[in-house]
């Protein structure tokens, strides 16, 4: 194939891209007829967007990376994101995890993602090199001899992939563990190591954790397109910076660059992410005393540096902004450079946690810098002091952004965010800046209106005390719409209404699936974890998460629907943090049980909507309940293979004697709508008991579902026919392969409804179907959100 350069790029054909891997169409005892529309339930957002990638040659090309939710390409027509692994299966979830992404400068067809979840046992899979020639619609697969860490620490760094733009063929990968630098010489299809690369990095943030022990090796690749030169920076505070000068077959140390780069204030520190101004012969730097993206300021000095590298000299300058409303700088994260105006750049702290995240402006190439807010103090200094901003924040459609916060003084209920590692002005127009958080992305195309405010804050020598300036704020707003990187743990649909726990964001009630919706905010959970309606009552809602602090109760009930939430009381003994656990709520909802989450206690229940709980007698520690959709007396529990039953309103349970079922691996035991005793249970582990189980007699008896080899989520919805079972809805393996399955016969025959292009990773979690409208299913999945299907007509 004949290589392209930078200045023959424009106007260069496509070239074919390879197939997404995938399986065939597969039937499980008969043939879907019903074809799927697949969509997501809107949040906007909701996880960490470490990269966002402008193309430097094609206006309007911009990609954003997700740490678990996969890639996305930005669609200007309807300034929305646009999903592109989600081909993805359950087999290779870690792809999903991408490490970096290459957008081709000469061909922007080609655009190329490293992926890999993490570095350590918990993804059995290597990584890979994704390749694309048709801007990501399709993707060939790379396998590479290493595992990547899309998120592990560090993976805000970068970027570690890149192509280089005098000749496209040939890439560069920065690699963790030791392993290097690696090269490609026929877009990304086959890699090797760079053997005459010299320095496999050895800086390892914490020895002590199996996931934050890893070597973060080689860290970003980029280019000197006036010097032809070749710049790789390294995690060895003692030698951080290589170049070659001859297309990669040598490299050298630059001189200089440890004493610029491995320090800052005596802490040892390492370049984290780098950018040319071509123009004015500048490489710009950022560094950090461990790789992010939580850290904090050290325990002593600055967390980090701004340094500048004239390529025409060698002469390192030190260009750290010196000011900070609240004192010492604890580290950098994002560093971008404006190419239309050469001397202008931004950076972003990490983290400022308190009150808010800073970016810094310079046109001056560094010499002097401006703050995106600052603090206003009287005469007094009284605390806490006034704040005044370049920009104001305009969470629309997003409004949960605010996470149940109310502004207070300086610290506002919104922020500009936090772990902000993306950082991006728009190569095609200054105007334009995008920047990724641990939730969001912010964008504005305003941006050089920060150019003629000025100064924020100024002195009134009468009143002997500091003022706020005029300024004339631009507005910045949510540009994450499209992008869904949640990770969903449980769903109840209720007719009108879905409720949605989820890691990290607590949970959703939604009535228009394309609205974000209202964030359950009381409980304050950090993490949703399960959630139940009672079957004769679906308005009484129960959920439970984890918590912080020690006033809300980790369960919260609901008696409109979702509408409003009650907090409950403390449990003795169960501390707040990852213990959420699992909770059901009886038929008529007059009793809740809650199993805690710390597998030491025992389940619990409550008559009084949880302000007070007493033990349950009967059940270990860590059994799932689940009431009787019908009998309100019923309940059901299942824990380490062993199936029990209450018919006391869960106050006593008593063992079945059933046998045959999983004593290994998580199961999702479920009870059916409309239907005395009946109860369906999905789960266990490979290698042992694993698949899908029914039983008609409240769990005296099973019958293994034999369509399925696996099977790890089950749920329900509207039957087919007016007076018929439920639609039952699964995630589960049949015929060797995965999908979402469904069966409008009581089980006894199933269609996959998902096909090869909507596989969405890992979807074990959970699945139910829509209560009022047939053929509708709701799919958890591990970080691309709440996925809806409908059948279309």
């Amino acid at each position: 194939m004949r290589r392209r350069t930078f200045a023959a790029s424009l106007g260069a054909a496509a070239v074919a891209a390879a197939a997404v891997p995938g399986t065939a169409a597969a039937k499980a005892g008969g043939r879907c007829e019903d074809a799927y529309a697949w969509r997501n339930a809107v949040v906007n957002g909701g996880g960490y967007v470490p990269g966002i990638v402008f193309n430097e040659t094609e206006a309007n090309l911009i990609y954003a990376r997700t740490d678990i939710g996969g890639l996305y390409r930005w669609q200007e027509e309807t300034q929305t994101w646009k999903p592109l692994l989600d081909w993805v299966g359950w087999d290779l979830w870690g792809y999903t995890g991408v490490v970096s992404v290459a957008s081709d400068p000469v061909e922007p067809n080609r655009v190329y993602a490293a992926v890999g979840t993490y570095t350590n046992d918990w993804d059995p899979n290597s990584g890979a090199v994704l390749y694309s020639d048709d801007y990501g619609d399709t993707w060939g697969v790379a396998e590479l001899p290493f595992k990547q860490g899309g998120n592990m620490p560090g993976r805000g760094m970068g970027e570690r992939l890149a192509v280089d733009p005098v000749d496209n063929a040939v890439l560069y990968l920065g690699t963790p563990n030791g392993n290097g630098l690696w090269r490609s010489l026929d877009h990304g299809r086959t890699w090797a190591a760079v053997e005459a690369f010299p320095n496999a990095g050895d800086f390892v943030q914490d020895p002590s954790s199996d996931y934050s022990d890893d070597n973060q090796g080689v860290i970003w690749i980029d280019f000197d397109l006036a010097g032809d030169r070749i710049f790789v920076g390294v995690a060895d505070p003692d030698d951080p910076l290589y170049v070659s000068a001859d297309r990669g077959r040598t490299w050298q140390p630059v001189p200089g660059a440890a004493a610029a780069l491995g320090t800052a204030d005596g802490n040892r520190t390492i370049p984290k992410q780098a950018s040319f101004d071509h123009e004015n012969g500048h490489l710009f730097i950022v560094t950090g005393w461990d790789p992010g993206p939580y850290n904090g300021a050290p325990a002593t000095g600055r967390g980090g540096s701004v340094q500048r590298l004239s390529l025409a000299t060698g002469e390192w300058t030190d260009v750290t902004p010196a000011y900070n409303p609240i004192g010492t700088i604890p580290g950098f994260g994002g560093l971008t450079v404006d190419r239309k105006r050469p001397g202008t750049l931004m950076v972003a702290t990490q983290n400022n946690w308190w009150p808010d995240e800073i970016l810094y402006r310079s046109t001056d190439s560094g010499a002097t810098w401006e703050t995106s807010w600052d603090y206003v103090w009287d005469a007094n200094w009284s605390w806490p002091p006034e704040r005044t901003d370049r920009f104001t924040m305009d969470p629309a459609g997003s409004e949960w952004l605010s996470f149940g916060n109310v502004t207070d003084g300086p610290a506002y209920a919104v922020k500009h965010g936090w772990m902000i590692d993306a950082l991006a002005i728009d190569p095609h127009d200054s105007d334009r800046i995008m920047w990724g958080t641990g939730a969001t992305i912010w964008g504005t195309e305003a941006l050089t209106q920060w150019d003629s405010q000025g100064a924020l804050v100024g002195w009134d020598s009468e009143a002997g005390h500091q003022i706020a300036l005029p300024v004339d704020p631009f507005t910045v707003a949510v540009r994450a719409e499209g992008l869904e990187e949640t990770a969903v743990q449980d769903i109840a649909a209720l007719g009108g209404t879905l409720v949605s726990a989820m890691g990290d964001l607590g949970g959703f009630v939604q009535t228009d699936l394309d609205k974000a919706g209202v964030q359950i905010r009381r409980p304050n959970w950090t993490s949703g974890r399960g959630l139940d309606f009672a079957g004769l009552n679906p308005d009484i809602v129960v959920g439970t998460g984890d918590v912080e602090g020690e006033t809300d109760g980790h369960v919260g009930v609901s008696t409109d629907g979702g509408a409003t939430w009650l907090t409950t009381a403390r449990l003795e003994g169960v501390a707040g943090g990852g213990n959420g656990g699992t909770v059901t709520v009886s038929a008529d909802g007059s009793v809740i049980v809650w199993s805690p989450g710390n597998g030491t206690t025992a389940p619990v229940f409550s008559t009084d909507n949880g302000q007070t709980w007493t033990p349950v007698e009967g059940l270990p520690a860590g059994a799932i309940v689940r009431g009787d959709r019908v009998n309100p007396d019923r309940f059901y529990a299942f824990a380490a293979g062993q199936c029990y039953a209450s018919t006391n309103g869960g106050l006593a349970f008593t063992a079945t004697g059933a046998t045959g079922l999983p004593a290994e691996g998580p199961v999702d035991l479920r009870a059916v709508p409309g239907k005395r005793a009946q109860l369906w249970l999905a789960g266990g582990k490979a290698d042992a008991i694993y698949g899908m189980w029914r039983s008609t007699d409240g769990g005296k008896t099973w019958r293994r579902v034999r369509d399925f080899e696996e099977a790890d989520a089950v749920g329900f919805g509207r039957a087919r026919n007016r007076h018929g079972y439920p639609t039952i809805y699964t995630s589960a393996k049949a015929g060797g392969v995965r999908g979402i399955w469904r069966s409008t016969d009581e089980g006894r025959n199933w269609v996959r409804i998902n096909d090869d292009a909507h596989q969405w990773a890992w979807t074990g979690k959970a699945v139910t179907g829509d209560p009022d409208v047939y053929g509708r299913v709701y799919i958890a999945t591990n970080g691309r959100g709440l996925i809806y299907g409908d059948i279309t007509d």
